[in-house]
């Protein structure tokens, strides 16, 4: 046998070490009672997530997130869909679901448990081709019907800002997108991304550049959950400064997401 094939294997046997090395779970106390269960479940909904159609796989910063943060684990992954925020949010006071990302804001503050801010993206509209919606304020007058799902972040802060101009709701962006397509609402109301993928879909449409509001998502553990609270905050700290939201970012997408800020305003 010689020397550089010895070499090869010698090298081959030290990249497998360091790779069930990395797939150690964690030690951390804080999250002993995560890792003894052997999975950690996060909880995703739409527009959170898209499938992709041969393979099954989830796709978006979330998912990445997510897959970042089971990595550092050390535990595989559950990703549970829901179509609806509600859903999600019944799944994590349930205690099925371990994790979600949300907006930290009013309506969401009982739900569970914030980390900082991991990363964000605006609230804005889309208009379809010869629309003379050319920025947020120019939407609302009377009579004019604006697509939006219902319960939504997205929505919830649109609506405090309206005085004329009525919202017409739908339980999911696809069937939210169906009024604007149809010529049911003057514009879809919803987060960025969402609306740069359902432009593609609308001959001539725009998504406007300015906004109305931005979601800031950050990661939830049930209300009590000290330990996880403090190990999820320090993962998300650690992964905005090394890159790794960044990387997930530029893995799932969707377009229109950017890595939050060192820190918590909160």
């Amino acid at each position: 046998m010689g020397r550089s094939f010895k070499f090869l294997l010698v090298l081959w046997a030290l990249v497998a070490c360091a790779g069930v090395a990395s797939a150690q779970p964690s030690s951390d106390s804080r999250v002993a009672d995560l890792v003894k269960r052997g999975e950690v479940r996060i909880g995703l909904f739409l527009p959170q997530y898209i499938k992709d159609a041969a393979s099954g796989e989830l796709k978006g910063v979330w998912a990445e997130s997510a897959r970042a943060f089971a990595a550092r684990l050390g535990v595989p992954l559950v990703l549970v869909e829901h179509p609806t925020p509600p859903q999600a949010i019944a799944c994590l006071k349930s205690g099925a679901c371990d994790l979600l990302f949300l907006p930290f804001d009013d309506r969401s503050a009982s739900v569970g448990d914030f980390s900082p801010p991991i990363f964000q993206f605006d609230y804005t509209l889309l208009v379809p081709a010869n629309s003379r919606v050319h920025r947020v304020a120019d939407i609302d007058r009377t009579g004019t019907k604006i697509a939006a799902v219902r319960n939504h972040a997205s929505t919830i802060s649109l609506s405090g800002l309206l005085k004329q101009a009525e919202l017409t709701l739908a339980e999911t962006p696809e069937q939210t997108f169906e009024l604007l397509r149809s010529g049911q609402a003057a514009a879809m109301a919803s987060a960025r991304p969402t609306l740069l993928t359902y432009s593609a879909k609308l001959n001539g449409s725009t998504v406007l550049a300015d906004r109305y509001g931005a979601n800031i998502n950050r990661m939830v553990v049930p209300k009590g959950k000290t330990g996880w609270l403090s190990y999820v905050g320090e993962f998300v700290e650690d992964a905005k400064a090394t890159g790794v939201v960044q990387k997930a970012i530029e893995r799932g997408g969707p377009p229109g997401v950017t890595v939050s800020p060192p820190g918590d305003p909160k």
